[in-house]
């Protein structure tokens, strides 16, 4: 292949073929630049464009002409695309010329994140502002996202940007498409109100913005702005109407999963405007959403926006009600951000100091009823119709009942006609009782902790008799004065029957299986699987973790999860859930400290060792260069307030104290694990069994080669079909009492470590631990993917909610048990 020319070559060549007047040769050479170099016009070679344009207005029309017919005979098309470019820079915009191509090139940066040739845009305006023609408002929208991007010539598309002052926003986003839509309705006061909630830059809203918006509220209508906020709200974090392509490393690869940068201000001040509109459990609920909606994790990038979802807690914080309050504490429970959390928990205690309570009792007191008059059930009357609201586990099923009592799935037509607006708020009332059940099920299983206590009489009233609340406390067993009780007919019951303590000032606590005799919690057991009680969580099946001897010999750390290979944002992310901390790991020069969780009620911290795995090849990294896989190390406990212990990124020794972070904290060495209370060693070790039986590798059933080179694979055997943990051993004795309900029970045996299952073409063994499938006699391997759409209830019933390897094992038990009806071929073809 021939060296290109230099660029000192090329501009002397076009010097002088310019003193020697041939325009013909001139064109000929500037396209053969274009075309050999592609888009050549930067660093030294920057001034041939100037060298063109300083030509005599004549001769440059003419240049352009014959530059235009060689571009259009031009078939090569990374040839032709170069010349375009080439000549967009150069040609006299008042002449008319590629018109056609400069429309089409628009057309095409419309849909692009964002333009580093600013050279290119400005041609491209300039063409289309002598032309007397408005560029349209994706265009601009792109060189608005370019200049947020720019690190360098940001002068240049700032003297583009001056020309255009609309749209207010960037089009493209569903709610900014409405919102510029309903604006041009409302004439110049709407598009103001545009222009003020992109004016929303600081981190509160101020004074003078509050009355300037106000003031437009007030121009347009404020029932009428409270309607069209509403609309916008909903329609924040849907699809982009106008999807983005790009097209280089430099691009956003996500940009379609984000807000568009110019609009995330606006999007902030439409959170702090609601705020200050008529309250509602419809504003509520539209905050609430947009606040998970910004904290949703775009792969590769984090957090949507958190920008966005902290004005949306500002403004929950400032409106006024239980409503606002109720969704505060249902975002305790979800958020795991620890900015956005750390401003939830604020709000939420001055909220109680104000009523004088604690936050857990003002946590408790501002769950809604959404409706419900009774414990798990609220009729509401819509014309002459009855919506119908039962709970059932986390769920709320609505039915209808007609004006002559037959009852039927869905409103009759004729109340669907009349009340649209009542329909639409029942049913938002039943998502909003799913999304809080979720929420307070998350809570309550956090009391053990917690220490939470309560006394009888006001339990009695705003939990067990509260219609949401009582949906999940009838079905938990509790702790009166010393003796385990249950809700039964109309009261609390031991598990043989007896009535408890009714003395309003008796303590009431969440009963915990440690330290309780085998044979109380099997009967407790035995007592929910006859009643077919499905709990919220694991409670009487809880497993338990008391210290065992090796943990005793090593004295002051456990090592009884370590040496596991986890995928590390699924970890992360479900740390998150159990309110660990723990810093994502980047192939960087950085230090972590390991995942911990602070306790407290308890004066501890409990750290979970874990290290980086690999680095040096492809599989081993993500996009954005985090680690892809962690290995698992030690569980120790400190003192709270002891120094954290930091590690490089990349692996390595952790020691106390021994980063730049360190706060003046003692040195402190790990406590004994014998001096750790049972309960919060049991707890700590549950949730680091969770972490390693849902993000370990192997359980992955694709990786019965041994993932990426084979180099989990003795990892991936051990433990796809090895010893059972705890959780997985609990597994196995629930299975041998549900198998005879089955309806494929008896197809069903657990057989030590695996569940067997006779097909009508083969036996299989199902591991306890993995849900890894082997085929009897050889145990040969078959993978079999879950959908994510099983949730083994199809089985029959489950003594709790919430042990999703439980409900893919009984998800294969039940498609392998008629083997002859599966028509998948990824799994037929290998039976």
């Amino acid at each position: 292949m021939r060296a290109p020319e230099s660029a000192y070559a090329d501009i002397m060549a076009v010097r002088e073929t310019i003193s020697g007047g041939d325009l013909d040769e001139l064109a000929e050479l500037l396209v053969r630049i274009g075309t050999r170099e592609g888009n050549t016009w930067h660093g030294d070679r920057a001034c041939l464009p100037e060298r063109v344009r300083e030509l005599p207005e004549e001769q440059r029309r003419r240049l352009a002409q014959l530059w235009t017919s060689r571009y259009q005979r031009a078939t090569d098309p990374e040839g032709e695309r170069s010349v375009l470019l080439t000549l967009l820079r150069v040609a006299d915009p008042s002449s008319g010329l590629l018109s056609a191509e400069r429309l089409q090139r628009i057309d095409e940066l419309s849909r692009r994140v964002m333009c580093h040739d600013h050279e290119e845009l400005l041609a491209l305006v300039e063409g289309e502002v002598a032309a007397g023609r408005a560029l349209p408002g994706p265009f601009i929208a792109m060189i608005r996202r370019s200049r947020l991007a720019a690190y360098w010539s940001g002068p240049v598309l700032d003297q583009m940007l001056h020309l255009f002052e609309e749209p207010v926003l960037n089009p493209g986003e569903a709610w900014a498409d409405q919102a510029l839509a309903d604006a041009e309705t409302f004439g110049e006061p709407g598009r103001r109100l545009l222009g003020q909630l992109r004016a929303a830059v600081s981190s509160r809203p101020t004074r003078a913005w509050e009355r300037a918006v106000l003031a437009l509220v007030d121009q347009i209508g404020p029932a009428t702005v409270r309607h069209t906020a509403l609309s916008w709200l909903d329609l924040a974090g849907k699809p982009r109407t106008l999807p983005l392509d790009p097209v280089s490393e430099w691009e956003n690869p996500r940009a379609d999963s984000q807000y568009d940068p110019y609009n995330v201000d606006a999007l902030r001040g439409l959170a702090w405007l609601t705020a200050l509109l008529t309250p509602g459990q419809d504003i509520v609920r539209g905050l609430g959403g947009l606040a998970e909606t910004s904290l949703r994790k775009v792969p590769g990038i984090g957090p949507r926006n958190p920008k966005v979802a902290n004005a949306a807690v500002t403004a929950l914080a400032r409106i006024e009600g239980e409503g606002a309050l109720a969704e505060l504490a249902r975002l305790a429970t979800r958020v795991t951000y620890k900015a956005t959390l750390k401003m939830i928990g604020t709000a939420l205690d001055v909220r109680a100091e104000a009523a004088g309570l604690s936050r857990a009792e003002i946590e408790e007191l501002s769950v809604p009823s959404y409706g419900l008059s009774a414990v798990g059930r609220g009729e509401h009357p819509v014309g002459d119709a009855t919506a119908l609201l039962e709970v059932q586990g986390t769920k709320a099923l609505l039915s209808w009942r007609t004006g002559a009592g037959r009852a039927v799935k869905t409103a009759p037509a004729a109340v669907r006609n009349a009340f649209p607006d009542a329909i639409k708020e029942v049913r938002a009332a039943a998502k909003d009782i799913d999304r809080m059940l979720t929420a307070q099920s998350e809570r309550l299983d956090r009391q053990f902790l917690a220490r939470r206590s309560w006394a009888l009489g006001p339990w009695r009233e705003c939990i067990l008799d509260h219609p949401l609340l009582g949906t999940l406390a009838r079905r938990l067993i509790w702790t009166v004065d010393g003796t385990p009780a249950a809700f039964e007919g109309r009261d609390l019951r031991t598990v043989d029957g007896r009535p408890v303590s009714s003395d309003p000032a008796a303590p009431i606590t969440l009963w915990h299986p440690l330290g309780h005799a085998d044979a109380q919690v099997a009967g407790w057991r035995e007592w929910l699987e006859i009643r077919e009680i499905t709990q919220p969580f694991k409670q009487a099946h809880r497993e338990t973790y008391p210290l065992t001897d090796a943990e005793r010999t090593t004295g002051d750390y456990s090592n009884r999860f370590a040496g596991h290979f986890l995928r590390q944002h699924q970890f992360h992310s479900l740390a998150a859930t159990r309110g660990w901390t723990s810093k994502l790991r980047l192939c960087v020069d950085d230090t972590c400290p390991p995942a911990y969780k602070e306790l407290p009620q308890w004066g501890l911290r409990a750290e979970f060792w874990i290290e980086s795995v690999g680095g040096r090849e492809e599989d081993d990294l993500t996009e954005s260069g985090a680690y892809t896989r962690i290995s698992t190390d030690q569980v120790r406990f400190y003192p709270l307030a002891a120094a954290h212990n930091w590690a490089h990124a990349g692996g390595g020794r952790y020691s106390q104290g021994a980063n730049w972070r360190r706060d003046g904290r003692p040195l402190l060495d790990p406590l004994p694990l014998s001096s750790v209370p049972e309960l919060v060693l049991s707890e700590v070790l549950r949730d680091v069994d969770l972490f390693v039986g849902v993000a370990s590798v192997g359980n992955d059933p694709t990786w019965q080669d041994g993932g990426p080179r084979g180099r989990f694979r003795d990892y991936w055997h051990s433990y796809g079909f090895g010893e059972l943990s705890t959780s997985a051993k609990l597994r196995a004795e629930l299975l041998t009492r549900l198998i005879p309900r089955l309806a494929i029970g008896d197809r069903c045996t657990v057989e030590g470590r695996f569940l067997r299952v006779r097909g009508e073409m083969n036996a299989y063994r199902i591991h306890l631990g993995s849900g890894n499938v082997l085929i009897a006699p050889q145990d040969r391997y078959l993978c079999i993917v879950p959908t994510g759409r099983g949730s083994g209830t199809e089985a029959g019933y489950l003594p709790f909610e919430g042990d999703g390897v439980l409900s893919v094992i009984l998800s294969k038990a039940m498609l392998l048990a008629k083997d002859r009806e599966i028509t998948d071929p990824t799994i037929t073809s290998q039976l």
